[in-house]
């Protein structure tokens, strides 16, 4: 268990948030700590409970080596954080779905005869869905599971940056991942921050919303 405080009040982790790109090379996260904002992450809503996410925590001085030069516009964070962790969205989320009902089934959240509706249900309609309606619903998910690491990580005492601008063409086959099934969502930098992160603006919600 890690020596940092947790912040538990919510509003104080949303307005704390800063997009930090120069970290404590010094500060480590551990495995045990990672596995656990992960776990709290993936709290985050899917559809149909699919959790069609999948991660890569690139930590070791030879993985950082190796994403580098394929985020080298983002290389500050790539160098001192203590992570990235690479987020991808699997277009193949089925098959994970008789294990995730099971699971359920077993903890209590439903019945089995429910479980089998489901599946018989939900099963058909995944499989006739076009590739591209598909990369869509894993990219909402991923995203939502993507910020919620973020704040997790701000409640661990962490900061982090989402990084867009990288080879993500490149990206899935060279940690192992297939690039045909594994979309890339996005990296998420890790650590404590050496230079604090800039706020800044947000339009006010009169610019942004209507109401019918």
């Amino acid at each position: 268990m890690s020596s940092v405080q947790k912040t538990q009040d919510f509003l104080e982790v949303l307005k704390s948030r800063r997009s930090v790109r120069y970290y404590d090379s010094s500060v480590k996260i551990s495995r045990e700590e990672m596995t656990q904002m992960l776990e709290e992450a993936t709290l985050a809503p899917s559809s149909v409970n699919m959790q069609p996410w999948r991660f890569v925590v690139i930590e070791s001085p030879e993985a950082k080596a190796q994403l580098l030069p394929l985020a080298k516009f983002n290389g500050n964070q790539v160098e001192t954080s203590a992570a990235v962790v690479a987020v991808f969205g699997d277009l193949n989320f089925t098959d994970y779905a008789e294990e995730i009902f099971a699971k359920a089934v077993s903890l209590g959240y439903m019945p089995e005869d429910v479980k089998n509706q489901q599946l018989a249900a939900y099963l058909p309609l995944f499989d006739a869905m076009p590739l591209e309606m598909k990369r869509d619903s894993v990219l909402i998910d991923a995203g939502l599971v993507s910020m919620q690491f973020m704040l997790v990580a701000r409640a661990h005492g962490y900061d982090t940056n989402p990084i867009g601008g990288y080879e993500k063409e490149q990206v899935a086959e060279a940690f192992g991942m297939d690039p045909k099934r594994h979309v890339p969502i996005m990296l998420i930098s890790i650590g404590k921050a050496a230079k604090e992160g800039h706020s800044s603006a947000r339009l006010d919600i009169a610019r942004t919303t209507e109401w019918r």
